[in-house]
């Protein structure tokens, strides 16, 4: 490979940056029950949104849901923990910080529910 190449590629860098992501899904693993209980109902929502899902389109807008919902989780697990690490006196804006946090999830989940509600309603003929 060229040196132009490489250094646009920057293969050490990469394989850090996947490094550093997988530490950060091992440790929202361990250290975070939301996300452990959102992982299993992904892993029975998956294969639920690949035999529902009609279209190739329609299984990737159901699981892509999901996966949003655990990216919003880790950034709230990181908003915890930074407010968690940074002072051990409770301040307001601390609490709204993570009272933030956990409402981007909620919202997050609302997402999921509508994504999956708009997919699946055509198809088994439901209505609101």
């Amino acid at each position: 490979m060229s040196k132009s190449v490489n250094s646009v590629l920057n293969i050490g860098r990469i394989f850090r940056a996947l490094g550093y992501s997988w530490s950060g899904l091992r440790a929202a693993f361990v250290q975070e029950a939301a996300f452990r209980q959102e992982l299993v109902a992904c892993a029975l929502l998956v294969p639920l949104a690949l035999y529902l899902g009609t279209t190739l389109f329609e299984r990737m807008l159901l699981i892509a849901s999901l996966v949003f919902v655990l990216a919003v989780e880790i950034l709230n697990s990181a908003i915890e923990a930074l407010v968690d690490w940074h002072g051990e006196t409770p301040h307001p804006l601390a609490g709204r910080a993570k009272d933030m946090g956990s409402a981007a999830v909620l919202l997050a989940m609302i997402v999921a529910l509508l994504v999956w509600a708009g997919v699946l309603m055509p198809h088994y003929q439901l209505a609101w």
